[in-house]
């Protein structure tokens, strides 16, 4: 008869996630995921299977929450304009923790950029439900007179996204909240419609 679990699954996904995000795939070794996630080496494999496979698993629930939180945020208002401020605020407030300065998605593009199938397959679509996302919001704004008329709205989809990930590298390195919100400051100012 099999044992029963004695820990919480996706408590134990979350320390792997925290972990993963602060020294990476390479720099993450065995001993050290299951010190973070509090069990043993073979309930790490009979629950998540080997090391690549918690990772991929860990990226994609990392991506899932942060994209939704992101995307929430952007629709939580009808203004266009207000609602991807707000969204780009709440994400750097997020980022200025000290969690959230490590995070699992820039590293992975950062470590294995498109090298590896398995992870770019993940990273792409967290880049492309975003982009989408923020195109769709844009042509909306567009439309209503709330986003710059001039604006192309596939290229400034790709400005935010980029954003968002310098906010994150910024973070990263140490840059505080009062600066992040001067970068999104900037941002905004290229988006709102000629007065």
């Amino acid at each position: 008869m099999a044992r029963p679990r004695e820990f919480n699954r996706d408590t134990a996904l979350q320390r792997a996630i925290e972990t993963f995000a602060q020294h990476g795939f390479e720099g993450t070794s065995t001993p050290m995921l299951l010190d973070a996630m509090k069990i043993g080496r073979q309930s790490l494999y009979d629950t998540f299977g080997d090391k690549r496979a918690l990772y991929l698993e860990a990226l994609r629930r990392y991506s899932d929450d942060s994209v939704g939180a992101t995307l929430t945020a952007m629709f939580a208002h009808a203004n266009v304009l207000q609602g991807i401020e707000q969204a780009l605020l709440a994400f750097a407030e997020t980022a200025s923790t000290p969690h959230g300065t490590a995070c699992l998605g820039i590293h992975a593009v950062a470590e294995f950029g498109t090298t590896a199938e398995d992870v770019s397959g993940v990273t792409h679509a967290l880049g492309e439900r975003t982009l989408l996302a923020f195109e769709s919001r844009l042509r909306d704004g567009i439309g209503r007179g709330e986003i710059a008329a001039t604006l192309d709205p596939a290229a400034g989809a790709q400005f935010l996204l980029a954003t968002l990930s310098g906010l994150k590298i910024a973070a990263r390195g140490g840059a505080p909240h009062a600066v992040l919100t001067q970068i999104i400051a900037v941002a905004m100012r290229s988006l709102a419609p000629d007065k």
